[in-house]
């Protein structure tokens, strides 16, 4: 066996699950991406993944695999960078065990990270968000888990990894509700609830009583809800509030929407920037910046405290032929 294969098992037993003490969400995000790269260098190569040596993944081939990453999985910039980052901690954890393979190394993490276009945030206004959360049918109880689900991640900002692993002993639903979490960089957080939301969720938990380690939100098998099962739920429930909100046409509305569409609500009320990190659990409050930037009636109202310039109309006009002749250019 080459030194590839231990050092990956030492990579993730050692480093990522017993130092670092990665989420099971970070440990699947470096499996995945490792295991797409050893398929791509098992068909560059020809080379089963046991067979591989660290020098066989050179800097050539691991800028081949993010290309064929962008062009031919159609993965985002931001994708590809993230599949880069999880290549870099390897290859750091690999020059301390493999100082041999330096030169190969060095050159693998002096690879860039790729600049990308920054789009606008989507977000729900809230019309469509009271279409949104009245598209389900609360006649059913997947109807009442649905609404439910739906009000806590607008009402909370909850990631949609935080949202799944919510269990029945995480809600307070008395003096001071609120809703703890155990978010990225595990970092717990607690989280208020409104009186709306504290009655919502009341009515779902009526029916539905658990033990404190039971999930809140869970499959008629009374399992966990799955990341991809949420991502559904929220794409089924927008397609049926199209009808009655037809500005919904224009918009992918996804969990992560509805996040976004919490911070935007925070910011419409007056609550400071630094606060909203908090509240969302961002690790800088840098990120937060983007909902600025995203809140057209924010730079409206900063429009409308303006003075214009008192100057008339008009073009420049040069005194000059060759001043003239310049302009023209």
């Amino acid at each position: 066996m080459t030194s590839l294969a231990p050092l990956l098992q030492t990579f993730f037993t050692d480093r990522l699950i017993r130092e670092r003490r990665a989420s099971p969400n970070t440990v699947a995000a470096y499996r995945d991406t490792l295991r797409l790269l050893l398929r791509y260098t098992h068909d560059q190569t020809g080379k089963q993944p046991a067979e591989l040596d660290v020098s066989d993944l050179d800097a050539t081939l691991i800028t081949g695999f993010l290309d064929h990453l962008e062009h031919q999985r159609h993965n985002s910039i931001r994708t590809r960078n993230a599949r880069l980052a999880a290549i870099h901690s390897l290859f750091r954890f690999a020059g301390l065990h493999h100082p041999e393979h330096a030169l190969v190394i060095q050159r693998v993490l002096a690879i860039q990270d790729k600049r990308g276009d920054r789009t606008l945030i989507t977000f729900l206004t809230p019309n469509e968000v009271d279409a949104l959360l009245a598209s389900a049918n609360r006649s059913t109880w997947i109807g009442r888990r649905d609404h439910a689900l739906l009000y806590v991640a607008i009402q909370t900002g909850l990631r949609v990894s935080e949202l799944t692993g919510l269990q029945h002993g995480d809600i307070e639903l008395g003096t001071g509700a609120h809703v703890r979490c155990l978010g990225k960089g595990r970092k717990q957080r607690c989280t208020p609830l409104t009186s709306q939301t504290v009655g919502v969720l009341r009515t779902w938990l009526d029916d539905h009583h658990g033990e404190p380690a039971d999930p809140l939100f869970f499959t008629s098998r009374r399992t966990p809800l799955s990341r991809d099962a949420v991502g559904r739920l929220v794409t089924r429930h927008a397609i049926i509030a199209r009808s009655s909100c037809p500005s919904l046409n224009t918009k992918n509305v996804t969990p992560h929407v509805l996040r976004h569409t919490c911070a935007m609500q925070l910011l419409h009320a007056g609550i400071d920037t630094s606060v909203i990190a908090l509240w969302l659990g961002h690790e800088s409050p840098k990120t937060t910046q983007i909902y600025l930037h995203a809140d057209l009636a924010l730079k409206e109202q900063a429009l409308a405290r303006t003075t214009p310039p008192d100057v008339p109309p008009g073009r420049f006009a040069p005194p000059d032929t060759v001043l003239a002749f310049l302009e023209s250019l």
